[in-house]
């Protein structure tokens, strides 16, 4: 998630209008019936019958789902596509980078049988949610809100944020683990994890130059520079690879997403290895700045810029699907400029 989009998650609202509420309460019962004649193109695959009444620990206590969900909505950051990772078709979907069509960046496409209804994402469409009838739905990285999560648990048992998730801080292992067990098919989940988690051995150990270099994570929007913290899926994506998040950024970081870097201070920006992001503008709006030219790193030639949106995109969804497509992308990329 970006800078701007953190600070945004922070202060909007949740609305829930009276007459919104009623409705949710009146479907509540519907969209966790037991109906056998109802639409099914929102189930798992027949081969992920798994055990149930399962149960998720979450923020908000441990949520129990009685049997196979059929009908399944996922609103956080790339839950929908884990649920396609574990063989679940959702009926509704959140689109929040926003990628239209389906919802998904290219790591999932194809993945659909049937195209999604897409739902808002800071403020969800409550009585679009309802209309869908859902028996699960999964918002496991989102804002942590308890409105939020209040009002979604009436339509349908609800898996939120975990514990320690607040404002999207969650991994792909958490997300992958809990949306696996609310669809009764966490042994597929530990499959695509052990996966996932191999990639990311292979690349480190074919680049030992990786381990212990420096790293920035930067980005700039058309409110000034920032750099990611520890504890973000960008920084624990490279961290895996070997790589420290830079010491003088941690020095400075003060619990939220990201820290903010003025043109007086963009030392900060240098590290063995300065990975920028754009956001809302354009990349050469980086490249140009004689501020920037000017961090010793970059001028060493050991920074990157990603003005390929599929890339940046991929590191700010950090999905069981995402983090695959970023290592084959930017695993390169880094090589090339990393001081041998």
């Amino acid at each position: 998630m970006n800078a701007s989009a953190s600070r945004r998650s922070r202060r909007a609202p949740v609305l829930m209008a009276g007459a919104v509420a009623a409705l949710l309460v009146g479907v509540s019962a519907c969209g966790s019936s037991d109906d056998s004649s109802s639409d099914t193109s929102g189930s798992a695959s027949p081969a992920s019958q798994g055990a149930f009444p399962a149960k998720v620990a979450t923020k908000f206590g441990e949520i129990t789902i009685e049997k196979q969900p059929k009908r399944i909505v996922a609103l956080g950051w790339g839950d929908a596509e884990t649920v396609l990772a574990l063989g679940g078709q959702p009926v509704g979907a959140s689109d929040w980078l926003p990628f239209g069509g389906e919802g998904v960046g290219p790591w999932a496409k194809g993945m659909y049988d049937k195209a999604p209804e897409l739902i808002g994402t800071m403020e969800p469409e409550f009585e679009k949610i309802a209309s869908l009838q859902p028996d699960l739905i999964v918002d496991t990285k989102s804002s942590g809100d308890r409105t939020r999560y209040d009002t979604l648990k009436k339509i349908a048992p609800t898996v939120g944020v975990p514990k320690g998730g607040d404002q999207y801080t969650i991994s792909w292992e958490q997300q992958t683990t809990m949306i696996a067990a609310a669809m009764g098919v966490p042994e597929k989940g530990k499959e695509l994890i052990a996966e996932t988690t191999k990639k990311f051995e292979a690349a480190a150990k074919a680049h030992p130059e990786f381990k212990d270099a420096t790293i920035v994570l930067g980005s700039r929007t058309s409110e000034g520079y920032g750099a990611y913290v520890g504890g973000t899926g960008r920084v624990n994506f490279v961290e895996r690879l070997g790589f420290k998040n830079s010491p003088a950024v941690e020095a400075n970081a003060d619990g939220g997403f990201s820290i903010p870097i003025s043109k007086e201070n963009l030392e900060l920006l240098d590290a063995d290895l300065t990975v920028m992001t754009p956001i809302g503008i354009p990349a050469t709006d980086i490249s140009n700045d004689p501020l920037y030219k000017a961090v010793p790193s970059v001028k060493a030639g050991h920074a990157l810029i990603f003005d390929d949106k599929d890339i940046s995109q991929a590191f700010a969804t950090d999905s069981i699907l995402s983090v695959s497509y970023a290592l084959e992308k930017v695993v390169p990329l880094f090589a090339e400029k990393v001081k041998k």
